[in-house]
């Protein structure tokens, strides 16, 4: 009854399993829920393993049954499914998956059912499961036949199993076909745990070089936000921030200019005080302090804008004839100061050096 159990519930994860890998879409959520459903089975075909104790450590691979022999792929399964599942943590993911092919390996290695091989690739990812790769060399041309030899095995394996498979007639009543058929299959499998932990380490290469993400909750988006449109916190005041609100409150005091003409503090100049306003909620500008009027009424009253001057500033102007007034001023000026120059010859006033 108990074996009846495993074997139903071992068959409804293997359907599981060949639903899912006939989907082509990984990324929808249904086929997310339907990869969860099946590595919940696969577990639950694991625990009632182990309940069992279906497979003994005092045992080896003669005493196990051709019937039997599917179960050693429960980890393998549970693995491959695992590897496919979408996650935040990725790391995570791919460590789990880590384990339950490394517990599929040492069950492999406990029944000898390994090949010699696949027994040298064993030990080398035991010794550096980190760094493992099953083509140790670096030699191109060794890499590359490398390459081509595992595909020609798995590409047998293949062929071997699908003639199996194919002809029920040659496993019907024949028990050791039924195990040769078992056996070529946890081969394949096995063949494909290697090539699943080079390339989980070539993965775990890219993400370690990726930079830590950052938490995506309400509180950091709107961090995030206040930082791009240069707002501070409500909550959060650096000294910069107050040292560079302080320096521009002092900085926007007193005179623009100094007596030399030096500016003293920033300014922008503007053509009307209708730009001025225009500007006031553009994003990122910067405030201007005054407009060209202003700026020209501050250094008239300063005393930096000198007017008149240049050639025709020692040229009297063309007189008005019409202007009689103007003309009796200036002809009263003018026989004023030819008084005065009469009265006053030039060096009477210098009387002291006088001999």
């Amino acid at each position: 009854m108990a074996e009846q159990s495993i074997k139903s519930l071992f068959s409804s994860a293997e359907r599981q399993r060949k639903d899912i890998e006939a989907v082509w879409d990984s990324n929808t959520a249904t086929y997310q829920q339907n990869l969860a459903a099946a590595i919940s089975t696969y577990e639950d075909c694991l625990k009632l393993a182990d309940r069992l104790s279906l497979f003994s450590p005092n045992e080896t691979l003669e005493d196990l049954t051709s019937g039997d022999l599917q179960y050693l792929l429960i980890n393998y399964r549970l693995a491959d499914l695992i590897i496919r599942l979408s996650s935040k943590n990725r790391k995570n993911t791919l460590q789990e998956a880590r384990e339950a092919y490394e517990r599929y390996l040492t069950l492999l290695d406990h029944y000898e059912i390994l090949s010699t091989p696949d027994k040298k690739l064993y030990n080398d990812y035991t010794e550096a499961p980190t760094k493992f790769s099953t083509i140790s060399t670096k030699d191109p041309n060794a890499r590359r036949d490398a390459k081509i030899a595992n595909f020609k095995q798995e590409k047998e394996l293949k062929k071997k199993l699908e003639f199996l498979s194919q002809n029920p007639a040659y496993l019907q009543n024949d028990d050791d076909a039924v195990r040769e058929l078992q056996l070529a299959n946890v081969a394949l499998c096995t063949h494909n745990t290697f090539q699943s932990l080079e390339s989980m380490n070539r993965e775990l290469g890219v993400l370690a070089m990726a930079p830590p993400s950052a938490p995506t909750g309400p509180e950091q988006l709107e961090r995030d936000f206040r930082e791009r449109m240069g707002l501070r916190d409500k909550d959060e005041y650096s000294e910069r921030l107050d040292s560079r609100d302080a320096l521009s409150s002092a900085t926007n005091k007193g005179p623009i200019l100094s007596s030399s003409g030096k500016p003293l503090r920033p300014f922008t100049l503007l053509d009307s005080r209708k730009t001025l306003q225009e500007g006031v909620f553009r994003p990122g500008h910067n405030l201007p302090t005054m407009t060209i009027d202003e700026y020209l009424e501050e250094e008239r009253a300063r005393g930096g804008i000198i007017e008149g001057g240049g050639e025709t500033s020692g040229l009297s102007p063309e007189p008005d004839e019409d202007n009689f007034e103007k003309a009796d001023v200036e002809t009263l000026k003018a026989r004023e100061w030819d008084e005065y120059v009469e009265a006053n010859p030039k060096g009477s006033g210098n009387t002291l050096n006088r001999g």
